[in-house]
């Protein structure tokens, strides 16, 4: 039921999916960007045993987006490796769609490379904002974006990124999921900023 891929192809990028075989040094350095679908790490051992792969794919100057998991198997006691520095992923959530997303740096590149994120791409989003937020990364990770359901703190975990070596990494909570299949602007607009490495310029606006 994942519709991300046919949304990156509907941007215009050229989508290749790949699986376990797939996952080594010399086939990983093609690509611009890595996505890793939603609770991948929670249905795929054998990541655990490419996480050495794809940090060096990182370190090289690729660029790796990997979509929420749930805290059931990929909690903080957890042993499966996702990013190249730990963190925990909580059961935070925003569950209020329409709720107030706040830059952090509004100057991050990921809120301006290669699209300028406004307060208008936080609009139209359907059902939630996001789940399974990152936690416990304090400064190995940067985070872009903070939010809270009405009542509540913020949660900072939406969205993070560490730059490892000359790429990057970036975990999300965020439900593109959701989204992208929905047609929301923004989503698309955010999402195309993830996947789109800097090291590469083939992607810039116009």
């Amino acid at each position: 039921g994942d519709k991300v891929p046919s949304a990156l192809e509907l941007m215009g990028f050229e989508v290749v999916e790949l699986g376990k075989s797939d996952i080594y040094a010399e086939k990983l350095k093609q690509f611009d960007a890595i996505v890793v679908g939603v609770r991948a790490y929670n249905v795929n051992d054998w990541l655990n045993e490419k996480h050495s792969i794809l940090m060096a794919y990182v370190n090289e100057g690729g660029n790796m987006v990997v979509q929420y998991n749930t805290n059931s198997f990929a909690g903080p006691l957890a042993k499966m490796k996702i990013g190249p520095k730990p963190f925990a992923i909580s059961r935070g959530r925003i569950t209020e769609e329409d709720a107030a997303v706040k830059f952090i740096d509004p100057n991050h590149p990921l809120l301006n490379f290669p699209n300028k994120i406004t307060q208008d791409d936080g609009k139209g989003w359907i059902q939630e904002r996001g789940m399974y937020f990152a936690d416990g990364f304090s400064n190995d990770y940067k985070a872009v974006l903070s939010m809270h359901d009405q009542g509540e703190e913020d949660l900072l975990g939406s969205l993070i990124v560490r730059n490892e070596g000359k790429g990057r990494f970036i975990y999300t909570g965020l439900c593109f999921f959701r989204e992208l299949p929905a047609g929301v602007p923004g989503a698309y607009r955010l999402f195309a900023n993830l996947v789109s490495n800097p090291n590469r310029k083939l992607n810039d606006s116009k």
